[in-house]
This record gives structure tokens, sequence and C-alpha cells, in this order.
């Protein structure tokens, strides 16, 4: 069954719900480190807080929201240098959801949103090797499959390999 999301700039008020979804050890195990477990109102009030004040060039980072409650998060962020037309992006989506189409739905329209209003040319995602999930919304999403990262992290004391995919602007 895919469902359809919306992406929206944060509010504020999201945090609540935000802190809610990343104080869950299933979700931070598939994403980088850095976020602090457990997750409180005050710290998704940071970061919130921290995307909009973002350099709006560089950061281009969205609420995902179903009935207009938010459920995950989205983000593409532009490299540097002679990479400026190239930006990462990740995501995630909050466990109750998982399994809807959420995440292939979010991922396409802030594909569309960056392509139709930037200059960046290649969109690409990491997922840990293991995170099938996030693999299978990547290529239900157009996004190639360019390698193996092999021993490419260092997560929860384990070395990871990640997966290289990316989308290019027609």
């Amino acid at each position: 069954m895919n469902m359809e999301c919306k992406i929206r700039h944060w509010e504020m008020e999201d945090a609540p719900k935000l802190a809610e979804s990343l104080n869950n050890r299933n979700i931070q195990n598939n994403l980088r480190d850095g976020l602090p477990y457990p997750y409180r109102e005050s710290d998704a009030r940071d970061f919130i807080k921290a995307m909009l004040d973002a350099d709006q060039n560089k950061t281009f980072a969205f609420a995902i929201t179903l009935d207009a409650i938010v459920i995950g998060s989205i983000g593409v962020f532009r490299k540097d240098n002679i990479h400026f037309r190239t930006a990462e992006m990740g995501y995630f989506i909050a466990e109750p959801f998982w399994g809807k189409g959420l995440g292939t739905s979010a991922v396409k329209q802030v594909c569309h949103y960056i392509f139709e209003r930037t200059d960046i040319i290649r969109i690409f995602a990491e997922p840990f090797a293991y995170n099938t999930a996030s693999c299978r919304i990547l290529e239900k999403s157009g996004f190639k499959y360019e390698g193996t990262l092999r021993s490419n992290a260092l997560k929860s004391g384990n070395i990871l390999d990640m997966k290289m995919y990316s989308l290019i602007k027609e």
C-alpha cells in the first residue's frame, strides 16, 4: 500500500513529534552519529532552529508530514568546491509508518523540488549496506546503484559498508 505524504519547511511546533520519532534506537541505528539518545524536545528544537537558520542555497531541509503530522525528516545538503552542483540526501520515516511507501513519496518530491528550483545536477545518498529498506526507497525513486563503499563507516563499534546511489537531473 503506497501512501502519499507532504513535505514542507520545518516549524518550531514540530519539535514534539520530531523528538518522539527520533527517540528510537531502530531509527538512530540507520542514521549518522551525532544525535543524542535519548532524543528530547529541546534537541528537536535545536535541530529545527539550525535548519531554519541554515544557508538557503546549501541546506534544503523538510519535515515529512501525513495529515499535517510530522512523521519524518528529509534533507538535501549541497557539497562545495568542484562538487557544488552535487548534494547529499538523508532521510528517515518514523517507525510506525515504515513500509507504506512514504519514504519513496518524500524522496521523489524532494528530488523534484531540488531539480526544479536549484542548479544542482546530482543528488546522492549513502545508506548502510544492511539497510535494505532505504536502498529500496532509493531504487523505487529512480536512483541508480553506483557501488558499495567497503568498510566506509564506524557505527556502534562496527565497521560497515555503505552503498552509493545517485539521481542525475534529466
